[in-house]
């Protein structure tokens, strides 16, 4: 899977190849404590004096590293992946190479963060199904009519919440048929056509 990074972020992070390998490493430090912490305004100031730029480059920039370390942890990417998503932010190959090195320093740090934030998102918790199959009707005697049941139970974490079920019916074949449709596709997105497009997408 290729992150898609939009217009703002891409500017952003493009003060990135302006600084020393260290500054960058220093503003993902800052971004995983902020993820921890919270942001302080403090820590931006203090930045933006060493670095001799406005406080808002530095804040953009952090920012922008959270924006992509999170997203990437999220979805777990590959390594290949993580560096074809990077590809399009033009930067040189050490600096890449320094992103990918903070993504695998902390990606576990990160997921094991976002596990701890609160979420209004619902999240799939288990699944019901039961096969129903006709096996005669008045106008059919002996046609067989296999029918799939499924209940999606849902959770949501927060208090005034409540969990949430789905119903869904289909027949066996349309139910095989939608299963090789998805697994057509997953397998598409890893083509080496498939990501060049995901590079030029804006």
């Amino acid at each position: 899977m290729l992150l898609v990074l939009s217009e703002e972020h891409k500017e952003h992070l493009a003060f990135l190849p302006k600084v020393d390998a260290t500054v960058v490493g220093e503003l993902g430090r800052i971004a995983l404590q902020f993820l921890k912490r919270g942001t302080t305004s403090k820590i931006y100031d203090g930045a933006a004096r060493k670095l001799n730029v406005p406080v808002e480059m530095v804040q953009h920039g952090v920012e922008g590293l959270m924006f992509l370390m999170t997203e990437s942890s999220k979805h777990m990417i590959s390594e290949v992946d993580f560096m074809d998503s990077v590809l399009v932010l033009g930067f040189g190959e050490d600096l890449n190479q320094i992103l990918l090195q903070l993504y695998l320093q902390h990606h576990n740090q990160i997921r094991s963060i976002l596990r701890q934030l609160p979420s209004n998102l619902p999240a799939y918790h288990k699944l019901e199904w039961r096969l129903d199959v006709q096996l005669s009707s008045r106008s059919f005697r002996q046609e067989v009519f296999p029918m799939l049941t499924m209940s999606l139970l849902f959770k949501r974490s927060c208090d005034n919440c409540s969990d949430f079920s789905r119903i869904l019916q289909t027949d066996p074949s349309t139910l095989l048929y939608l299963i090789s449709t998805l697994e057509v596709a997953l397998a598409s997105m890893k083509t080496s056509h498939a990501r060049r497009i995901l590079r030029n997408i804006k």
